[in-house]
């Protein structure tokens, strides 16, 4: 599939109707997790989109590229509203977000799994542990809160258990800036990677950011508060695998390919019919979306389509599923790690083999030097004293012997010497 090939139709007759804008929400008992998931991931696609172009117009004295961004733009908040209201009003905020971690954990470990890039693979491994600890905290807040299984919300395909404990992963925020790939010389799945990784994660930080203050009690805001600021270290750490060097308009173009790769893989994989629908009708807006930006690209910088996708044929496609094995073999290696920028080459290092006066331990002291105040600890501190041990769905003994007590949190793994 080469989208830059398919027929489209003219970018002004792309617009959505109003009445297309509202359609009907998925049933939240019966709808598979995946299908949730797709939902968050394609809403941050369109929310990376439409502020990327926001950004670019605030930068450009072109007034027929600012033109051009405006009514692709329009189109792209069209679809994100759209797509935004396929949650159901009967769904909660813990609810929602158990979903946004489920994302989080099995788009990392898929991206990873058929990534080459080993920069993008090693990023890829370390975020993952964080989002899968993640989902345990919450899971837990949704367990003593509203009584509900988080396992029964994943389908059973998610694990749910501590990863590495999120209390460990405030670091020096320039520790979390990794080199960016050279988009001339990196391949196509690879540019895709860091594009959509960075356009989830990103979902993620802006969902938790504006949630924290509508949850109803302090424990719960707490949480969200400081999970948002490990989200952010996400972001940061995503967006700096992308070429920084490549133009706005080669960006455009690498952005529209991006949502066509993402809407098409969605098609394919979708159960719900009615969902797939709405997939199939974006893929075609983002099709005309790409040859706009592909002609702009063409006529003020005379360069090809070709010179940003190559030959423009869609790589291996997202599949969203399952990844238990390869999370269990991320965690039994690599929950030890922390990022590393103080030396010349940016790298993530064991904890315990790291200098004394390293600067993770001076910010560890600043962020969360009383684990027992801290809501990630709290929250686990709560379910145990009132289930008699933490709430968890796994399918064996966890893979690291120091997460294995079920009624005590651990607060040193990853975090001290």
């Amino acid at each position: 599939m080469n989208p830059i090939k398919e027929k489209s139709r003219s970018l002004e007759n792309n617009f959505l109707p109003l009445k297309k804008m509202y359609p009907r929400s998925y049933n939240k008992l019966k709808t598979s997790p995946y299908t949730k998931t797709r939902v968050i991931l394609m809403n941050g696609t369109e929310f990376e989109s439409q502020w990327f172009m926001h950004n670019f117009a605030r930068h450009c004295d072109n007034t027929e590229i600012v033109s051009a961004l405006a009514i692709v733009r329009r189109q792209e908040q069209q679809q994100q509203k759209r797509i935004s209201c396929l949650k159901p009003i009967n769904e909660s905020i813990l609810e929602t977000t158990i979903a946004y971690e489920q994302l989080a954990i099995d788009l990392t470990a898929v991206l990873a799994k058929h990534e080459k890039d080993e920069n993008n693979i090693k990023a890829l491994n370390f975020a993952l542990l964080e989002d899968f600890d993640h989902l345990y905290r919450y899971a837990n807040l949704l367990k003593t809160d509203k009584n509900e299984d988080a396992d029964i919300l994943v389908g059973k395909y998610t694990e749910i258990m501590p990863g590495r404990p999120t209390i460990a992963e405030h670091r020096y925020p320039a520790d979390d800036i990794k080199p960016h790939m050279d988009a001339q010389k990196a391949d196509l799945y690879s540019k895709l990677v860091a594009s959509t990784i960075t356009a989830a994660e990103q979902q993620t930080m802006n969902y938790y950011m504006n949630i924290a203050q509508w949850y109803k009690n302090d424990l719960g805001r707490k949480l969200y508060a400081e999970i948002a600021m490990i989200e952010e270290a996400h972001v940061s750490q995503y967006e700096s695998l992308k070429d920084p060097t490549m133009s706005w308009l080669e960006q455009w173009v690498m952005h529209e390919y991006c949502e066509c790769w993402l809407y098409y893989s969605a098609m394919q994989d979708e159960s719900d019919v009615a969902i797939k629908k709405i997939w199939t009708e974006h893929f075609k807006m983002e099709v005309t979306h790409l040859k706009t930006a592909a002609k702009l690209l063409k006529k003020y910088e005379n360069k090809t389509f070709e010179s940003v996708c190559g030959n423009g044929e869609f790589p291996q496609l997202l599949k969203l599923g399952g990844n238990k094995e390869y999370i269990r073999k991320v965690l039994a290696g690599t929950v030890t790690l922390t990022a590393d920028n103080t030396q010349k080459h940016p790298d993530y290092k064991d904890v315990r083999k790291i200098p004394d006066d390293h600067r993770f331990f001076d910010y560890q002291k600043f962020m969360s030097g009383k684990p027992e105040q801290n809501a990630s600890h709290l929250v686990i501190e709560r379910a145990i004293q009132r289930l008699g041990k933490d709430y968890r769905y796994q399918d064996s003994e966890h893979p690291v012997k120091e997460l294995r007590n079920r009624k005590k949190d651990n607060v040193t793994v990853a975090r001290t010497k």
